[in-house]
């Protein structure tokens, strides 16, 4: 590989569990062959040797039809293949500073167990696995005993009906995972939260009239130390270290903030069973706090992951890709979300000093004008709702002035923090500028989990689709919304209310925000195992990883990342490709997953008590 300069994410080793001997004798009883390759290697070079010729070897088989296999297992097979190739490369290790080999070459011995994380010895044992054709993958624990049939044998109506059956069988065991996740729109839900607006509007002195009063829910925002005041006398089941994260982030002016109805939609009485998503959007984990706190000074830079300084040509614009850009009219929102990409820029919950002067935002649009190329404005932030109406047709008001415009696009999470916000004369007003044939007006907005829609959110969708605006939602996918079907249950809560999904968002791999990232091989899972179950029209959004200075990577398009090493802990190491590839010779990037497969396991039993064999093919993805 030529001398390139390629940027990494840096990711401290962590070797949390050592594995027992058993665990490795596991390993090398699925590939006794390579143990013994390893132990008749001299060196670790020699090793090397005999194993690129075992897998061509093996591959060849393949090729060959000697390995009598079901064509699924062989495909799999050949990638498990094709991923030991990339670990082993020298090229690989010296981009990554690490040797899976030398770690198994001592294994081999037994020796070093220390050294390795139990996850690094189940990677290759999965690998392993896949590689002699014995993977762990069908059936799906979703599927099992439900009697898949042969369409060989049986033809006609008869193959039609059994074929009916099974997937009623199929689909019925689906609806017992969804079930587990309610959204908002469920009547014992709705009579919950009527309960927990009273306790509010008490609580902060409110009439039931604010409720439905937007401008009160911005003015009653909660943020600094009222906040830690009003959530002591809502909510059970914060510990201690959640009370901590809160009065250090208050101390050191971190921002954050929950609005009024965002805060209804906790289970005061049995958090963090329903709700961890909803909790975990807005209450910050300590390891999230001490890491900001200590880099507060250089927050600016230290957090911009995705390089947004060296893409912004213009003060509040973004560009990174030709025809669409971002116009930042606000660095602020109703409420804070954790894990937001720009947390390096934006400021507490509804602070006015965070709003640009229309001044500045006339400058930014004159820049719009000069650049005819650009096609789709997307205005977000922060939360460009939060801005008034007048201000808000402005700025759509001199975007539809420039022909080249095709498309106004608006981020905001309003619908899912105040609903209220989007009034029928907002809605009205934003549809107005809609001209069929040359110019259209989307909201894009941001739903994690099927409890946050809610009949106030479909009332606001409503208004907006009365209006001929389309609402689009961009998920990320946290750990707190990634169990068996989580997802699914958003979709069809989504499109209940009128909502499309748009993109499914791997998180950014920021490690301030560790706490709730996946491997990638989940959202790959995630796809393939319980989107591809529904129906086309409720998996209409697109898994992306969002890569750091380079922009939106596929992630179902193998060819465009690949696996280049497993770390001693049990992490896997991607390189990237960007989207300019066969456009441009940019370079790739290198990313470390923030969690190994096994730690995500781990923590999903911990703090779910998941049953694991749900997730056993998630080794598999690569």
């Amino acid at each position: 590989m030529p001398k390139i300069q390629i940027q990494k994410t840096e990711v401290p080793l962590q070797i949390e569990k050592p594995p027992s001997r058993d665990l490795v004798e596991r390993m090398w009883d699925e590939a006794e062959e390579v143990r013994y390759m390893l132990l008749d290697s001299r060196t670790i070079e020699e090793a090397r040797g005999a194993l690129y010729k075992w897998l061509f070897d093996m591959e060849l088989k393949y090729l060959r039809g000697d390995m009598d296999v079901h064509p699924l297992i062989q495909a799999q097979a050949l990638e498990a293949i094709k991923v030991f190739k990339q670990v082993i490369a020298p090229q690989n290790e010296e981009l990554t500073g690490y040797s899976a080999l030398k770690y198994l070459y001592k294994l081999a011995r037994y020796e070093g167990l220390n050294e390795v994380d139990e996850g690094f010895v189940l990677e290759f044992l999965h690998l392993f696995k896949a590689i002699y054709g014995r993977p762990d993958i069908y059936p799906a624990k979703y599927a099992e005993g439900l009697g898949y049939f042969d369409f060989s044998k049986i033809k006609g109506r008869e193959a039609g009906i059994a074929r009916s059956n099974y997937l009623d069988k199929l689909a019925t065991r689906v609806w017992e995972y969804i079930k587990r996740y309610p959204s908002g729109l469920e009547p014992e839900i709705i009579e919950k939260r009527k309960e927990n607006r009273r306790k509010i509007l008490e609580v902060l002195g409110g009439k039931e009239d604010d409720w439905w009063d937007y401008k009160w829910h911005f003015r009653n925002a909660l943020r600094g130390k009222r906040a830690i005041d009003v959530l002591k006398k809502l909510l059970k089941g914060l510990s201690e270290d959640d009370w901590k994260a809160l009065e250090e982030a208050v101390k050191y002016n971190v921002p954050f903030g929950i609005t009024p109805y965002y805060l209804h939609l906790f289970d005061f009485e049995e958090g963090w069973k329903r709700d961890y998503a909803v909790r975990r959007q807005v209450l910050p984990p300590l390891h999230y706090v001490k890491e900001m706190v200590s880099h507060l000074d250089e927050r600016e830079y230290y957090f911009d992951f995705m390089g947004e300084h060296d893409t912004s040509p213009h003060p509040l614009i973004t560009r990174r890709y030709p025809m669409v850009a971002i116009l930042k009219a606000a660095h602020t929102c109703p409420q804070i979300c954790v894990y937001c990409q720009r947390n390096w820029e934006i400021m507490t919950a509804m602070d006015k000093s965070a709003i640009p002067t229309r001044m500045t935002i006339d400058e930014a649009i004159d820049w719009f004008a000069e650049h005819p190329n650009i096609i789709d404005v997307l205005v977000t932030g922060g939360d460009p709702f939060i801005l008034r109406d007048e201000d808000i047709e402005h700025i759509v008001k001199r975007l539809s002035e420039l022909d080249h415009v095709k498309m106004i696009r608006f981020g905001t999470r309003t619908p899912v923090t105040v609903p209220m916000r989007i009034t029928p004369e907002l809605a009205e007003m934003l549809g107005s500028y809609i001209e069929p044939g040359k110019r259209n007006v989307h909201v894009v907005t941001h739903f994690e989990h099927a409890y946050e829609v809610t009949p106030e959110v479909a009332q606001a969708v409503s208004n907006l689709r009365k209006n001929k605006i389309y609402v689009y939602n961009q998920q990320v996918y946290t750990f707190w919304n990634s169990r068996r079907f989580e997802t699914s249950a958003l979709r069809i809560a989504l499109k209940s209310v009128g909502i499309d999904p748009y993109y499914t968002f791997y998180p950014k791999g920021k490690w301030e925000t560790k706490d709730y990232l996946v491997p990638v091989a989940r959202i790959e899972q995630e796809r393939k195992e319980e989107a591809r179950v529904l129906p086309g029209t409720f998996r209409t959004e697109e898994p992306v990883f969002n890569v750091p200075r380079l922009g939106k990577n596929h992630l179902r398009a193998w060819q465009d990342h690949q696996i280049i090493m497993i770390r001693p802990d049990g992490r896997r190491v991607y390189l990237w490709h960007p989207w300019e590839k066969n456009i441009q010779l940019v370079a790739p990037y290198i990313y470390t997953d923030m969690i190994s497969i096994r730690m995500y396991l781990d923590k999903l039993k911990e703090v779910f008590n998941e049953d694991l064999e749900d997730y056993k093919s998630i080794w598999y993805y690569y």
